[in-house]
């Protein structure tokens, strides 16, 4: 049995669900968020025996029979029927706690990687230093709260400064999700360079583009899709925005060595998938920018044609790792 944890709205993990199906699969999609008020889980230990049960919807599954889990998106366990807000705290740390253990006592093939693991290594700079090591081409970065850092680091990139967040950190501003953008630093803001003392900043030059690559990475196969960021102003500093307005997507054929570096970095970091993002300049050059450990893929399999739900679905099924 595979196991799918997720959100219930996961587009995403919807497109691989059709193809768990096609290779006669049971599976379990079942998101963190029903524990306590829909779900229960039991971890039983006599001896050297483990019993681990989750029941859902009146049904009893027993985790030692699940094979491999894709740890998608889920959203977090909340004890909202505890109405005292310290003991909502505590029921929802030690809910995190046990569901934890028993993510530790089941089956080593995860996708990416179990969330405690995945956590472990989620870090940007990290990520860059382990490129590096693998032959990567990577930008000159600077993750600093020391505001003496910013005026120095505008004029190595020649003025040409970008500010991004230190780690991918969602935050709500009156009740919806916000993201941090890309953001060029213009001459102007170096004068409040002071405020980077109360909230460290990571800092690049701006490397000139041709076009960007979202590489998704799952197991040992690559898939690279092109997308022409440079043809709109909008998307022409960071792709996120309006990506689905017209910019264009298409396959891009990754040169061996750079495709072995993707498979790479996201093995050595103890994972099975993977989203790279990088830069071809206009010189040829491919740079590395950063590593999404769950980041989305659907669209590039959408814009870009490329079989990642196939490939998903593959690595669960597989009766060998890929790793």
């Amino acid at each position: 049995m595979l196991m799918i944890i997720s959100d219930p709205a996961d587009a995403s993990a919807a497109l691989v669900l059709p193809k768990l199906k096609e290779r006669g699969v049971e599976t379990l999609w079942w998101d963190e968020s029903a524990l306590a008020a829909e779900t229960t889980l039991t971890i039983g230990l006599d001896g050297a025996a483990v019993r681990q049960t989750l029941t859902h919807e009146g049904r009893a599954y027993d985790l030692a029979e699940v094979t491999a889990v894709w740890h998608r998106r889920p959203r977090r366990p909340k004890a909202t029927a505890v109405g005292d807000e310290t003991q909502r705290a505590y029921a929802d740390l030690v809910t995190r706690a046990t569901l934890e253990g028993a993510y530790a006592l089941m089956t080593d093939r995860w996708m990416p990687a179990r969330p405690q693991d995945a956590k472990r290594i989620d870090y940007k700079a990290l990520h860059l230093a382990m490129a590096a090591e693998r032959g990567f081409a990577v930008p000159g970065t600077v993750f600093t709260n020391d505001p003496a850092e910013l005026v120095p680091a505008w004029h190595r990139a020649g003025g040409r400064l970008i500010c991004k967040t230190p780690e991918k950190l969602p935050f709500e501003l009156d009740g919806e999700a916000r993201h941090m953008y890309t953001t060029r630093v213009e001459r102007r803001h170096l004068a409040g360079r002071h405020r980077v003392r109360h909230a460290p900043v990571m800092l690049q030059p701006n490397v000139p583009k041709e076009c960007e690559l979202r590489v998704t990475v799952v197991g040992d196969r690559v898939f690279a899709a092109e997308i022409d960021s440079q043809s709109s102003r909008l998307t022409a500093q960071d792709w996120r925005h309006y990506e689905d307005q017209g910019v264009a997507y298409r396959p891009h054929d990754l040169p061996p060595q750079v495709a072995r570096r993707c498979v790479e970095l996201v093995r050595a970091l103890g994972l099975s998938f993977g989203a790279i993002d990088l830069i071809r300049t206009p010189a040829g050059d491919y740079v590395f920018l950063e590593l999404n450990v769950n980041g989305q893929w659907a669209f590039v399999e959408i814009f870009a044609g490329l079989p990642i739900s196939d490939a998903i679905a593959d690595w669960l099924t597989a009766k060998e790792t890929h790793r």
